[in-house]
């Protein structure tokens, strides 16, 4: 059911419940039980019909599982963004001057091997000025040599 609770726990609630409350009050919180589940009721259709009333009758035409916030997985949209094969609508990295790597026939704009060869033209673009050809191998970390700590992003 919901938050765990199954049918056979609902049951042994509501006989702890009889025992607790006593055959003498029992019919007394039963019917007021069931006046509040009634408001409640009441209360979310009258919700609904406000929220009819406002938004206006579109809404019914409206998908409500394309707005489940459970679908927005991070992990998905980065993976169909990537794969998308669609152009991109910005324009193209300042040329460069030309790797072995940057030699290769050029991939097909907005797939993912695109992302990649832009990211990596600018970044050797921007990097290019500041750090010689030889270091620009990435910083391998150990036990004995740790990462610098940033007491900011903490």
């Amino acid at each position: 059911m919901f938050f765990g609770i199954t049918f056979e726990k609902l049951i042994v609630i509501g006989v702890i419940a009889a025992l607790l409350v006593g055959p003498e009050r029992l019919p007394r919180y039963a019917e007021s039980f069931a006046r509040l589940v009634k408001k409640a009721g009441d209360y979310m259709r009258g919700a609904k019909d406000r929220m009819r009333e406002e938004v206006g009758p579109e809404i019914d035409e409206l998908d409500w599982r394309k707005l489940d916030p459970r679908q927005y997985d991070p992990r998905r949209i980065i993976r169909d963004a990537l794969m998308d094969d669609t152009p991109l609508a910005t324009s193209p990295p300042a040329p460069t001057e030309t790797t072995a790597t940057e030699a290769s026939p050029a991939p097909a704009a907005g797939s993912a091997a695109a992302l990649l060869a832009t990211a990596t033209a600018m970044n050797a673009a921007s990097a290019g000025a500041e750090q010689p050809a030889a270091s620009k191998a990435p910083t391998v970390f150990s036990a004995e040599k740790l990462p610098p700590y940033d007491s900011e992003a903490t």
